[in-house]
């Protein structure tokens, strides 16, 4: 219980900006256009410039043991499996629906959420871990909808989809950061005083921007369509996978701080990417949207019950 109290507290103060952001996103005045505006801002410079800092200081970090990936996608995998199972003896979904409703259960809001939320409860140490599995995440989730889609459709895949899905990836600034700032620390060089310094005040407005517009985004959506969908994917994603993730990390002897952190990540609510996803495939739009909103609200008890947990 003592744990549980100590990282609610931790937490409670961030989602308490997205709660924040929530309200300042329904007020009469503000407009729609204001929060995508603020969203590719927060986007395009304080979490790159976070990324780029950290990783560009790597040399001075420990090593990050590389087999978090397994443990974080292999409960990808396996939950996704599950959910594809659950949407069709449980909601008698389509193949498509089966699809997103699945993804639901294992995209996490893992940057504007989890890169936060990592550095106030398991430290700056546990950004590279939590960097390692931004890397690959989108390329990977968006991959694996996109076969199960197809294959739900044509019963076999085309590679148009997965070049335009990894060109995106490549394209984002939250993994030109981290590649940028891993090649930069690969020359041996030193980032001048000057500019070393303004990307750490950058860099601290990260997680408070991030979580504000967190809040703002998840306004636009309702939790009236679809309850016993959305709920579903909230157990998948809250419950499920970070136990599936907590077992394959202990299973394959992981260091605690990148358990702890690939844990911590599976626990998070549900990435808005999903919604896109949803709208892309034209499947489960409002349940998807729903989850969004729920699972948001509640992680902020869930995430920190999970650490106390593993800890």
């Amino acid at each position: 219980m003592a744990a549980f109290l100590h990282y609610l507290a931790l937490s409670a103060p961030f989602f308490g900006l997205v709660i924040v952001g929530l309200a300042l996103a329904r007020l009469p005045f503000w407009r729609a256009s204001w929060t995508r505006r603020a969203s590719r801002l927060v986007f395009a410079v304080p979490l790159p410039a976070l990324l780029f800092h950290m990783m560009s200081h790597r040399s001075t970090a420990a090593p990050v043991d590389t087999r978090l990936l397994i443990a974080f996608f292999g409960s990808c995998f396996i939950v996704f499996g599950i959910g594809r199972a659950v949407g069709h003896f449980g909601f008698r979904l389509d193949g498509v629906s089966q699809s997103v409703f699945a993804l639901g259960g294992v995209f996490s809001n893992n940057v504007l959420l989890g890169v936060p939320l990592a550095r106030l409860t398991l430290g700056p140490a546990a950004l590279p871990s939590v960097a390692l599995v931004l890397v690959f995440n989108a390329l990977t989730l968006w991959t694996l909808v996109t076969v199960s889609v197809e294959w739900a459709r044509h019963g076999s895949l085309g590679l148009s989809g997965l070049g335009k899905t990894a060109l995106g990836v490549l394209k984002n600034p939250i993994i030109i950061g981290i590649l940028g700032g891993t090649a930069f620390e690969l020359t041996g060089a030193s980032l001048p005083p000057s500019v070393d310094s303004v990307l750490d005040v950058v860099g601290h407005t990260a997680g408070p921007l991030a979580l504000l517009v967190l809040g703002m985004g998840i306004s636009a959506y309702g939790i009236r369509e679809g309850l016993g969908v959305s709920l579903a994917i909230c157990a998948l994603k809250l419950v499920l996978q970070p136990l599936v993730v907590w077992a394959l990390a202990l299973g394959l002897g992981l260091p605690p701080l990148e358990r702890q952190a690939v844990v911590l990540l599976a626990s998070l609510s549900v990435g808005a990417n999903v919604y896109l996803v949803s709208i892309e495939f034209n499947a489960l739009e409002g349940p998807v949207a729903s989850s969004l909103v729920l699972s948001t609200l509640f992680a902020a008890l869930t995430t920190p019950l999970v650490l106390a947990l593993i800890r």
